[in-house]
């Protein structure tokens, strides 16, 4: 009986996060007052390098990026760095795919870009950057000294895009956070 008991309990806590990479994320976190779902879970490779693993939050589930970009939900993304990164290195490439998947409406978001861009800090080995989108309030870096909201549902969803849209910055991290490795 103890040995069911025992394996119970593991089995529960091994149903309670998603691991890649060494990098354990939880299967649920608050966001916002609000519940959110781990809707998967992706490698960001550059070249031959791992970079980063991302974790996508959000209220209902799905595999669908362009579903998640319409819903005006709460959401968020959890870099977990594998290796140190500059701010630039990080700035450089979110904002290029953040350009490409904005297409005509960047020249609106550029300058709320420019002003987020500003807070992200440089992040070493282990270290989780967060980003969180809140209808009616905006998206926002967690973590960092100091702090930046950008208002609107238009960024959020090229700021997202940047990860699941149209041209990501990595497919297969796409398909990781889509859970539809």
């Amino acid at each position: 009986m103890r040995f069911i008991g025992l394996f119970a309990v593991l089995f529960a806590f091994s149903s309670l996060a998603a691991e890649l990479e060494g990098v354990t994320m939880p299967d649920a976190v608050k966001a916002e007052g609000k519940d959110l779902k781990l809707n998967g879970q992706g490698l960001r490779k550059k070249f031959v390098f791992n970079v980063y693993v991302a974790g996508l939050y959000v209220e209902n589930p799905t595999h669908d990026g362009a579903e998640i970009l319409a819903k005006d939900e709460v959401r968020r993304v959890d870099m977990s760095m594998l290796r140190d990164l500059d701010r630039k290195a990080i700035v450089e490439a979110i904002a290029a795919g953040f350009e490409k998947n904005s297409g005509e409406k960047f020249p609106a978001l550029k300058e709320r870009m420019e002003k987020f861009a500003a807070v992200i800090p440089d992040i070493k080995k282990g270290q989780l950057l967060t980003i969180i989108y809140a209808p009616g309030k905006g998206t926002r870096v967690e973590g960092q000294k100091e702090s930046f909201t950008a208002e609107g549902k238009d960024f959020a969803d090229a700021l997202f895009s940047v990860w699941v849209g149209k041209f990501p910055v990595d497919e297969n991290l796409k398909k990781g956070m889509l859970g539809a490795k």
